[in-house]
């Protein structure tokens, strides 16, 4: 347990300096440079994502629960996971309504996602893991919202050609990864 407390101090810490140390983080990349603040930050957030991968998966062999969700449970998560890969996916497709209403999909994603294993998992790793992504999400998207608000910063939406484009995407994604990936990578089949 003590790895996978330790992977998301470093991992979501790495992903929160420019929130909570950003004259830090901008005296860094002054020093190093952007390339290699950029390496360095990549590094770390590998380490942490590492360690929570190890610590998430000894806590696994090994689990302490908290609660028995119900078998329902994961059909409302696979239900959740829906708009969660579709709002993954407006993070990177330019010019969608969901980004221009929205701001930060990414992190909505993050949140969505979180949410829907906190309902379907009960053990107390689980709820560290997700219980620490949601938590963060909530405080990364009310500092970005702000950040956006004083700024003024604008997500242009271009058209429905690219609300399609971040729809379809999206649920091409949720049934690769429902039907094939989880699975593969986490080693639990999402309606097993």
């Amino acid at each position: 347990m003590i790895s996978l407390i330790a992977g998301l101090i470093v991992f979501l810490g790495a992903y929160s300096t420019h929130m909570l140390a950003p004259h830090w983080r901008e005296s860094m990349i002054r020093q190093m440079g952007l390339l290699p603040w950029k390496g360095l930050y990549a590094l770390v957030s590998l380490a942490g994502l590492g360690l929570i991968v190890w610590g998430y998966g000894a806590a696994r062999l090994d689990p302490v629960w908290v609660w028995m969700p119900p078998g329902w449970t994961r059909h409302l998560a696979a239900l959740l996971m829906i708009p969660a890969f579709i709002f993954l996916v407006a993070a990177y497709v330019p010019g969608n309504r969901i980004k221009a209403r929205l701001g930060h999909p990414m992190v909505l994603a993050v949140k969505t996602w979180a949410i829907a294993h906190l309902i379907a998992n009960g053990t107390l790793a689980d709820i560290l893991l997700f219980g620490s992504f949601l938590a963060w999400g909530v405080v990364y998207f009310i500092h970005a919202r702000r950040k956006d608000r004083a700024n003024n910063t604008q997500y242009p939406a271009k058209g429905i050609r690219y609300d399609l484009l971040t729809l379809t995407g999206g649920l091409i994604a949720y049934g690769a990864f429902v039907f094939w990936l989880h699975t593969l990578l986490i080693g639990v089949p999402p309606f097993g």
